[in-house]
């Protein structure tokens, strides 16, 4: 028998912090107050390789959080990174985010943003560790296909939807990397020296935008050095800029062993600390997750009377609102994974972030008219993309590869002929990940060349597919691209294949910019980069004209490694005398990078110093033609509290209904400071059937003609003269128009 007291009232009311209709900060301050010492430590580091503990005694659950930008991760173990052996962590994966970005289509990325977030919630994850907003610096950076590309204006434009759509199912976006991680070779080991000026204007928009536009929950810190502080716990990053600056009330989550120093991540910032001994026994206690430099060492400190509890308690704060976001939120969804409307999203991205860089002679889309036979050529057709790459590597429901989903649409009308040409990776597994491929080819670099021509001249059409793959030193993290080159030998492919037969296009699946040595000897070339499950269906598209080509280069692609500006004005990857003796071996022997280009990245260096890229900033082409007509703007001359509306037509002249992009570049005619040629401060995707026009309008405001003066530690519009330009790259401007800031 057990008996049983009768409550009081006090003792039956619910507990404000579980109360969900009182305000959220009141809520906070409830549930710190009956937090222990003990409990609050324990908050603010991982118990597991992707996991933090709650409050259980109070009911506030775990939080779990996944990579990545892409899809939702597979399963690891509790406390290793060997994959846990589920059978229901499979997923959808989505196009990596460079394509995400080439759609150059705020609603894209929302539905992006919402169908990885249901997944997220079904796999019932609490904050998803991405998306990545790092600025396009070198195209030799292994882990660009991660992130939106060289434009802030572009990036932040792109990423805002994504976070709003993510957020909308209960699930964080943790936005990384914060900040100045632009390379994985030193990732680790790189002190990043940059002016302020190029901070501001350059790197950290996006992240701006993320956190006071896109109200991102939590952000992760990066692995680098910025002013000699590690990026994760840094004064100037996170204190000054983040959560003075920029107000942010998020939580601060470190990359996975990128914290350092107790002392530094208690009083710079950091408020979650993952990943410190990686394998969860390396301190050899019986739990190796309690001596984290948020755990033990942090508690002894206060114990002890070194450090008071206003940080801690800061910290906790931020933990509990995500709490009320998140894990306490009764009204998030359910979620779902790998419905059709998924595979939808995941299908229309990759074809609106296709980007058709040449079409001579409109040898596409293909005309099945003429056609009878389709040679498919290169190791990228048949070869898995989903898996490898670093932490974004996932385990799919299934995977439509480029040579499937050709032989799916055109299999009807033609036959389809299959062709190795070249042998890059034959490997199948990463990280426990088997996609139970094997591509393993013995045959020799000619053997492999002879077969490919051969097939191609029995073709009426020939599609090589190749480009790199997620291979270390290619499209990776935790190494860079080694030349801007392609590998295993596909120039001598590429141009055999061209003499072989004229109606040739080349498909690259690439997260980076290469170089092309042979561009001049095809007529067409796609830039399809990673597009996840729905890759080869959304190629295959493309292919036949069913989808019209509308995507945008989000970066420039040089001529050579020397046009890039990083590689002609700043050290990469970091400064050669010291890479001479040896530094940045480990944590305690750290090399120095300069940024010596300054504000002067990608296209802003293309077109101030007027070196000619390969294909620009922004282009794209399209299966028919558009018409530009003359900008207009409703005033010539504007205040600092004014907005100017630029309007321009653009009309359909083809006969296939087809989308074009606006973008308008801003150029300070005359300006103290130097500054880029010109930048792009709005774009507008629109749609127009043939014949049809329409007028597209793109307002802007003072900020557009803005430049950060490092001296006033501010944003400063000078009056004077400025011209808007309107194009559809930043090498093609259709038409331009003069104003005066008073």
């Amino acid at each position: 028998m057990f008996a049983f007291s009768a409550m009081s009232n006090a003792q039956q009311a619910k507990p404000i912090y579980l109360d969900d209709s009182k305000p959220i900060e009141q809520r906070v301050e409830d549930a710190l107050s009956k937090m222990t010492l003990d409990e609050k430590i324990a908050m603010i580091h991982a118990q597991s390789k992707f996991s933090s503990p709650g409050v259980p005694r109070l009911g506030i659950p775990e939080f779990w959080t996944t990579d990545g930008p892409h899809g939702v991760r597979p399963e690891v173990k509790w406390d290793e990174w060997d994959q846990a052996g589920w059978t229901n962590d499979s997923i959808i994966a989505y196009p990596a985010l460079t394509a995400l970005s080439a759609t150059w289509n705020r609603n894209m990325s929302k539905i992006y943003g919402v169908s990885l977030g249901e997944e997220a919630r079904y796999r019932r994850k609490d904050i998803l560790l991405g998306p990545g907003v790092n600025i396009y610096r070198t195209p030799l950076n292994g882990r660009n296909f991660e992130y939106m590309g060289e434009d802030p204006f572009l990036t932040s434009q792109m990423v805002v939807p994504y976070i709003k759509g993510l957020q909308s199912n209960g699930v964080a976006a943790c936005v990384k990397h914060y900040a100045l991680n632009n390379q994985e070779t030193y990732r680790h080991t790189s002190n990043v020296i940059i002016d302020d000026r190029t901070l501001y204007e350059i790197y950290l928009p996006p992240f701006k935008a993320a956190v006071q536009e896109g109200d991102s929950w939590s952000i992760m810190g990066a692995y680098d050095l910025y002013k000699g502080q590690y990026a994760t716990h840094n004064q100037y990053l996170i204190n000054d800029i983040l959560k003075k600056e920029w107000g942010y009330k998020g939580v601060v989550i470190s990359d996975w062993g990128a914290t350092a120093d107790t002392k530094q991540a208690i009083f710079n910032g950091l408020d979650l600390e993952f990943g410190t001994w990686t394998d969860g026994l390396a301190a050899g206690t019986k739990n190796a997750y309690d001596n984290y430099y948020l755990a033990n060492p942090y508690k002894e400190m206060i114990l002890s009377g070194k450090v008071g509890t206003a940080e801690l308690d800061d910290k906790v704060r931020r933990l509990l609102r995500l709490a009320f976001h998140t894990t306490l939120n009764k009204n998030r969804p359910l979620g779902s994974v790998a419905s059709a409307e998924h595979i939808e999203a995941a299908r229309k991205i990759g074809e609106e972030g296709i980007v058709l860089l040449q079409n001579q002679n409109g040898t596409l889309p293909i005309n099945l008219n003429k056609t009878k036979k389709i040679a498919v050529i290169g190791e990228n057709a048949v070869k898995m993309m989903t898996v490898g790459g670093g932490s974004s590597s996932l385990k799919v429901k299934y995977e439509t590869l480029p040579l499937d989903g050709i032989k799916k649409r055109f299999g009807k009308d033609a036959e389809i002929v299959f062709a190795r040409g070249y042998v890059g990776d034959p490997g199948g597994e990463y990280n426990g990940v088997i996609t139970g491929q094997n591509l393993k080819d013995n045959r020799s670099e000619k053997e492999l060349i002879d077969e490919a021509v051969k097939v191609a001249k029995s073709a009426d059409f020939v599609v090589f597919v190749g480009g790199l793959n997620k291979s270390e030193f290619q499209d990776s993290e935790g190494a860079d691209r080694k030349s801007l080159s392609l590998p295993y030998n596909q120039d001598v492919l590429i141009s055999s294949l061209a003499k072989a037969n004229k109606n040739l296009a080349v498909v690259l699946v690439t997260g980076n910019a290469v170089s092309m040595p042979w561009v001049k000897e095809v007529p067409s070339i796609l830039q399809t980069w990673y597009l996840g499950s729905e890759a080869g269906n959304a190629l295959a598209s493309i292919l036949a004209g069913d989808a019209n080509p509308s995507g945008k280069l989000p970066f420039s692609f040089p001529v050579k490694l020397e046009d890039n500006a990083a590689h002609a004005m700043g050290e990469y990857p970091g400064n050669k005398e010291e890479m001479a003796a040896g530094k940045g071996t480990d944590k305690n022997n750290v090399i120095n990078i300069k940024y010596n280009e300054g504000i002067f990245v990608g296209y802003r260096w293309h077109d101030t110093k007027n070196i000619k890229p390969l294909f620009s900033f922004g282009h794209g082409l399209s299966y028919t033609t558009f018409e530009f007509g003359k900008v207009k703007a409703d005033k010539t001359k504007i205040s600092r509290n004014d907005k100017i509306t630029f309007t321009v037509s653009v009309k359909n002249t083809g006969n296939r209904e087809g989308a074009e992009v606006v973008q308008l570049y801003i150029s300070d005619l005359k300006s103290s400071l130097p500054r880029p040629t010109k930048e792009l401060k709005g774009f507008e995707k629109v749609y127009l059937k043939p014949g049809e026009t329409k007028e597209v309008s793109i307002t802007v405001d003072q900020s557009a003609l803005s430049f950060f003066d490092p001296e006033k530690h501010d944003w400063v519009a000078e009056p004077g003269e400025f011209e808007a330009l309107i194009g559809n790259s930043s090498s093609d401007i259709k038409s331009k128009i003069r104003f005066s800031l008073q």
